[in-house]
């Protein structure tokens, strides 16, 4: 079974002008109902965390100096972040979103998706930052970690940009393996995502950065996943899979110079479902409304269908894969060779 997890209230953090709107989450919303999906998914509302639940992630002046902002009228945070008045309560409307999604997976659902906004993966225990506001995915890890006593993590990240918020919370933990594969950040926000960022003490070699030039396309991206992700996977023996879903890295979206086409998400979601049978999706990025939705319906309608193969969305005749992208796994392959073998 597959369930979604929503709420019309997240068109209450709005800013019609920012590309981080509420019109994300509609066109995705339409275009399931349009190709008849929606009354064939599992539609739940997201819980509203407690402050407890947060302070797992996010410290208390972080969580303070939102509420304050946002009762005060909201406005910008930093150069490209906003909050509006009701920002603070939807975005913990949205870390409800990720928990409400991961228990489902826990319970009756084989996925489970949080398309919630705003999004959350550059938010940093005490910063916000990248449109994002609270850390949605951390706050639900860390919740099923302490309500459910789930030990191993593994986070598979393909939003074009490095979720450096979700990196640092669990840069130093050995429990959760955070593998991001995004533009390289020599030439897109945060400026953070290299290969040598690895993890640090006792997490070090649990932080895996595939850094991609601009222009790479699905069969690079394709070719350097099917090189890392099963045999890393298949090493570190998660007990729980998240996907960090950004689909910023399609080549209409105005905000990377990514790439990819419709198939990669699909194709994505397809080869995971080799990997492990439970998956807990979360929306990050994204901001065509066309490459969304049609890359949105693919991945979904994979998610429903478990016959589907990931070689359906591999690209067509020969494969072309630039030379950069072989030189990019060497250097990961060099680099996390005293943690796993690939």
């Amino acid at each position: 079974m597959i369930s979604l997890v929503n709420s019309p209230e997240y068109a209450k953090h709005q800013l019609e002008t920012h590309p981080e709107n509420q019109g994300r989450l509609e066109v995705l919303i339409d275009s399931l109902q349009n190709e008849g999906l929606l009354n064939k998914l599992d539609v739940h509302q997201p819980i509203l965390p407690n402050e407890e639940d947060l302070l797992l992630v996010h410290t208390k002046e972080h969580l303070k100096h939102l509420k304050s902002f946002t009762d005060s009228g909201g406005g910008y945070l930093d150069y490209d972040t906003y909050a509006s008045p009701h920002s603070y309560e939807i975005a913990k409307l949205a870390a409800g979103g990720a928990i409400k999604a991961s228990e489902l997976v826990l319970g009756q659902s084989d996925f489970a998706y949080s398309l919630a906004r705003p999004p959350g993966h550059h938010a940093t225990t005490d910063r916000a930052m990248g449109f994002c506001l609270i850390n949605n995915l951390a706050v639900a890890l860390k919740y099923m970690r302490k309500k459910h006593g789930i030990k191993k993590f593994l986070i598979f990240d393909f939003d074009a940009h490095y979720g450096n918020g979700t990196a640092e919370i669990f840069y130093h933990d050995p429990h959760v393996l955070y593998i991001s594969i995004h533009q390289d950040p020599r030439t897109i926000f945060p400026g953070k995502g290299f290969i040598e960022e690895i993890g640090s003490g006792s997490g070090e070699g649990f932080n895996l950065n595939i850094p991609m030039p601009p222009g790479s396309r699905t069969s690079d991206y394709i070719y350097i996943l099917k090189k890392i992700l099963e045999p890393v996977c298949s090493q570190f023996k998660a007990d729980f899979y998240y996907l960090d879903v950004g689909f910023d890295g399609h080549h209409e979206d105005p905000l990377s110079s990514l790439l990819l086409d419709d198939d990669f998400y699909p194709w994505a979601a397809c080869y995971m479902q080799k990997i492990t049978p439970t998956i807990t999706l979360i929306l990050e990025g994204g901001y065509s409304h066309r490459g969304m939705a049609q890359s949105n319906l693919k991945m979904i309608k994979v998610l429903m269908d478990k016959n589907l193969n990931e070689k359906e969305f591999q690209p067509h005749g020969k494969s072309i894969v630039k030379d950069e992208t072989k030189k990019i796994f060497k250097e990961i392959q060099n680099t996390f060779s005293p943690f796993f073998i690939f």
